[in-house]
């Protein structure tokens, strides 16, 4: 799910800018998904002079947390 969303956002301007700016509605609508109002999602864009990295889930995630990645909720990686 995360490698569509990476792919439709280098190749449409419009929901990239979308998906920067409402990144929780953007995903659910373009995946069909229901995401939980407990699930923060945050998009960062990188450029020449920033690197993201995405650490996994802390091994001490709730037993609600880990449903929601079973069910490929997280987008967090």
């Amino acid at each position: 799910m995360l490698q569509q969303i990476v792919e439709k956002s280098a190749l449409d301007a419009e929901f990239r800018q979308q998906l920067l700016a409402d990144p929780k509605s953007t995903i659910s609508k373009e995946l069909d998904i229901s995401i939980p109002d407990s699930m923060t999602i945050q998009v960062h864009e990188s450029d020449m002079q920033t690197v993201h990295l995405a650490l996994p889930p802390d091994p001490n995630i709730t037993e609600e947390q880990l449903e929601a990645i079973s069910a490929g909720l997280c987008c967090c990686w």
